[in-house]
């Protein structure tokens, strides 16, 4: 900012005529190179704090983009090992995992040995061997959500045996110390689960504190499911004392391959039985398992024909052309990931219809991979997951955001094999030629896109595709929805009902002081609401969340009313007015009638009120909310959009006023009164003079009223409820964008997605702001430019 100032000359006081030459000399020299320096030193000072301004303002923008910008950063993933797997640790048929730390890996083998191994060198640490009966079997495999650890082997004499790896750390000499261990949370000695003794040759188990579920396939397709109940938790090594068993009705499609796969979910209600009916098609039978009272089952025998499972719907996944060669659940035991023959990765889950009741939805799908899909990996805590094709070609996604990460080669041979650590930062991918590559995986912010922030998202459970924001939740298994556009319509919203009650008012008082009130009265009246901008908006957000939004809970009729009642009591007290006596008009000074108004409206406002409880009786039964919720449609929320049109209108009056009364009494005085010589009247002027030449004003005037009530927090926060719906209901709350900064960012984990998000709606509101301002001047040079010739 520059500002120029007129060259200082010393004026007539300090010039006196010399006595010895007759020439005009300055005896106060020293006092002009005074004003000479101050006037340098506000120019100065002046130019250095609006330049400050300007570079506190880019500043905060440039942070606000640090802060944000990383959201946009890709995945990415970085060989940090390559070795040969130990001859003792031959690929075969076995299942792999990485430990929390990413320092151990465990491999399953389908022979009941299980080794833990280095991930970054591939060294042997401990192993471990299951205790199988001499002369059986390890006919079937089964490895439970990656929380839980656990992992199920099936026996060909219908037992089985539950382990669980765990990971002790310790820190001898002030360095960690990762030791892994086998447990057996239902016993080490093999578990009995089909009397006749048949092979188990498909498993699926999950289990928690409380209770324990095992669904077992035998060979001659009986469907078994045994429920363990106990009080203490199942991980003390002992079998649960209360033990229910059913068999489960089959009703498939004629299967042409058997029962290719089982799938449990984590909360022990949900079994998924895949298989390809007799045309090859890819099915999915969804099973119920309803939640039982045990005290009714304590009598029973087992394997009764009473079955807590019901077949709840039948899905076809995949025609034949084109059918499934993987399927996995989803982190949460919710969705399941289907990956098909050609790459195609769809995602499923079970939505609860009304009249319906839970039916199996296809939610979305991914095509980026071109091979058949032969492992799907999900993230332990997040909603992503790895998909690994016969090519060697691994896909990373994120199902929410319907985003795929990134597509990269891992391995040039079939066969191939990868794990994923808890915490999606390490990688391990195993060949057929028995080579292991380690990865560091850098992935921070996959569930942010455009889609997730701005378009609709179809959530898990939820009956179809909507807006959300739910950033947190106290379940592991909890989808974060971030979707930004209910905040910003929230804002949209509070500030559009905010200007719908301020404009009018402020506007129509700011002419109505300006251009018809005397000096006097317009001196007490324009100090008194510029006054108002100076009481803290967290009072107003305080009254109108502790005494408006009650009061007008409890006096509806007489709020709607209101609408009416002030406008009609206007012209009616106009009526009154110029039917009164001349000698009693005169009487009262011009410019002045406005404040006899103010007792007459204050009378129709207590007059409302009183009769509101009447009105609400005998019109609306006596609960005007349930009228307009049964009637309309229109649901009912204490603090909603009157409360905070009210409250957060009386923040933007002042402003508006403010600079609109100023613009219309700075109107060239020239112009109204040519205008009354040529035979106007006030009010032709008013319309036709004086509103058009102050309309630059009038319009920044808006523009920053409306600026104000965009950015406004306090009152928003404390008056709206802070709900994030997307509803322009006036009987509706909302939550804005400045409100949900204010809310969670004291609550949101420094660099996480939600912490970055916050800012990123911080950026938003800021360039929002500045992008309607520098319209808005635009606008207002042009109106300036086009009325200044009046």
């Amino acid at each position: 900012m520059k500002q120029t100032s007129t060259n200082i000359q010393p004026d007539s006081s300090d010039l006196l005529p010399d006595e010895k030459s007759g020439k005009v000399r300055c005896w106060k020299l020293t006092s002009w190179k005074t004003r000479v320096f101050k006037d340098k030193l506000a120019q100065y000072s002046i130019t250095l704090g609006g330049n400050s301004v300007i570079v506190a303002i880019v500043l905060i923008f440039f942070y606000l983009i640090y802060e944000a910008l990383p959201l946009l950063n890709g995945a990415e993933i970085e060989k940090i090992a390559e070795y040969s797997i130990d001859s003792r640790l031959s690929i075969g048929k076995s299942y792999y995992t990485i430990e929390e730390q990413g320092e151990i890996a465990a491999k399953f083998d389908h022979s009941g040995q299980i080794s833990f191994f280095d991930t970054p060198t591939g060294r042997i640490k401990k192993k471990f061997q299951i205790s199988i009966p001499q002369g059986e079997q390890i006919s079937s495999f089964y490895a439970s959500d990656a929380e839980d650890r656990g992992i199920v082997y099936g026996l060909s004499n219908g037992s089985l045996v539950v382990a669980r790896h765990e990971y002790l750390i310790s820190f001898p000499g002030n360095k960690r110390l990762i030791t892994p261990q086998i447990t057996f949370p239902m016993g080490e000695k093999p578990l009995k689960i089909d009397p006749s003794g048949q092979a188990l040759i498909k498993v699926a188990f999950e289990q928690n504190k409380d209770e324990a579920t095992i669904i077992a396939l035998t060979q001659d397709k009986r469907l078994l499911m045994s429920r363990f109940v106990k009080d203490s938790p199942l991980y003390d090594n002992e079998i649960s004392s209360k033990r229910f068993d059913f068999e489960i009705p089959l009703n498939l499609h004629q299967p042409d391959k058997g029962i290719q796969q089982l799938l449990l979910s984590k909360d022990q209600r949900r079994l998924f039985v895949f298989y390809q009916d007799i045309s090859g098609r890819s099915m999915v039978d969804f099973f119920l398992i309803e939640r039982f009272l045990i005290e009714k089952l304590l009598n029973k025998k087992s394997l009764i024909d009473d079955s807590p499972a019901k077949l709840t719907q039948q899905v076809v996944l995949a025609e034949a052309s084109n059918p499934v060669t993987y399927v996995s659940f989803l982190t949460g035991g919710i969705s399941i990931l289907v990956g098909q023959d050609s790459g195609r990765i769809s995602q499923w889950f079970p939505v609860n219809l009304e009249d319906i009741g839970y039916q199996l939805k296809f939610v979305r799908e991914f095509n980026n991979q071109q091979a058949a899909i032969i492992q799907i990996v999900p993230e332990m805590q997040r909603k992503g997951f790895i998909a690994l094709d016969k090519q060697g070609v691994m896909g990373l996604y994120h199902s929410t955001a319907e985003k795929t990460l990134l597509i990269q080669q891992v391995s040039t041979t079939q066969g191939t094999q990868l794990a994923l650590a808890p915490r999606a930062n390490f990688l391990l991918t195993l060949d057929a030629q028995d080579k292991a590559m380690f990865w560091s995986v850098s992935n921070e912010y996959p569930e942010i896109s455009w889609h997730s922030l701005w378009q609709k998202v179809w959530y898990e459970s939820h009956p179809q595709a909507e807006y959300t924001w739910q950033s947190s939740s106290a379940s592991s298994d909890f989808e974060p929805k971030f979707s930004l556009t209910p905040l910003a319509f929230g804002t949209f919203k509070a500030a559009f009902y905010a200007m719908l009650f301020a404009i009018p008012i402020a506007i129509m008082g700011a002419v109505y002081t300006a251009y018809f009130m005397t000096p006097a009265a317009r001196g007490i009246v324009k100090p008194s609401i510029e006054i108002m901008e100076a009481l803290p908006t967290v009072i107003l957000g305080f009254l109108a969340g502790l005494w408006l939004a009650p009061l007008v809970e409890d006096n509806l009729p007489a709020v709607f009313s209101l609408v009416f009642v002030l406008p009609v009591s206007i012209l009616l007290f106009a009526l009154l007015w110029q039917l009164l006596p001349e000698k009693i008009r005169q009487a009262i000074p011009e410019g002045w009638e406005g404040f006899i108004l103010i007792p007459f409206l204050v009378l129709m406002i207590w007059i409302s009120f009183a009769l509101s409880l009447p009105i609400e009786a005998a019109f609306f039964d006596g609960d005007m909310q349930s009228w307009l919720n049964n009637k309309l449609g229109l649901g009912f929320n204490q603090r909603n959009s009157i409360v905070i049109g009210i409250a957060m209108g009386f923040a933007v009056i002042p402003t508006i006023f403010s600079i609109t009364e100023d613009a219309v009494f700075n109107v060239p005085k020239h112009l109204t009164l040519g205008s009354l010589a040529l035979g106007a009247t006030r009010w032709q002027t008013l319309i036709r003079v004086v509103i058009l030449t102050a309309s630059p004003a009038i319009f920044s005037a808006v523009m920053i009223g409306f600026g104000r009530a965009i950015g406004e927090t306090m009152i928003v926060l404390m008056a709206t409820g802070n709900t994030p719906i997307m509803d322009f209901s006036f009987l509706q709350g909302m939550r804005t964008l400045s409100a949900n900064i204010a809310i969670e960012v004291p609550e949101s984990e420094v660099g996480s997605s939600h912490y970055r998000i916050l800012f990123l709606a911080a950026l938003m509101l800021f360039v929002f702001t500045f992008l309607f301002n520098t319209v808005a001047e635009l606008i207002r040079q042009n109106l300036r430019k086009k009325y200044s010739q009046l």
